[in-house]
């Protein structure tokens, strides 16, 4: 136990210091630039290479091919680390690292998220030629409508 005398001066010291604390949540947390939260996937980007879900040191993180060339990603967020290696390894830029980190959850089915595939584009029908219109066979008989008059025929 410290004896009352010797924690004035420590009494002093934290009086005249700012806290060391932050007043989370009643206030907003200034994050770095390179702040490493919940991981963002772009289906639109992925090729299915796969080499996020190989360079995953946590194992959080699946591709499934769900069509052709058409792609989900299912994350464990309470497996993952948040190192944002899976990032870093993306060629496509595919995955985003975003500065969401309030993920507490009574819940740990909420922690598995699934980034579905954008649905596949609907191709329309071929248009349908309509049909010709019939042709006259019969050659016209009299003068052309508009055209000159035939000469009269001689005696």
């Amino acid at each position: 136990m410290t004896k009352p005398g010797r924690m004035v001066g420590t009494v002093l010291r934290a009086a005249t210091h700012r806290p060391a604390t932050q007043l989370y949540p009643a206030e907003p947390v200034k994050l770095p630039a390179s702040f490493r939260g919940k991981i963002r996937f772009i289906a639109e980007r992925c090729v299915g290479c796969k080499l996020c879900q190989k360079d995953c040191p946590a194992d959080a993180l699946r591709i499934e091919e769900v069509g052709k060339k058409r792609f989900r990603a299912v994350f464990l967020l309470d497996h993952c680390i948040y190192c944002a290696q899976c990032v870093d390894s993306c060629n496509k830029d595919a995955l985003e690292s975003t500065t969401e980190f309030e993920l507490a959850t009574l819940d740990r089915a909420t922690l598995r998220v699934t980034f579905d595939a954008p649905p596949a584009p609907v191709q329309a029908p071929a248009p349908v030629a309509a049909p010709a219109a019939p042709v006259a066979t019969t050659p016209p008989t009299g003068p052309a409508p508009g055209g000159p008059a035939a000469p009269p025929a001689a005696g």
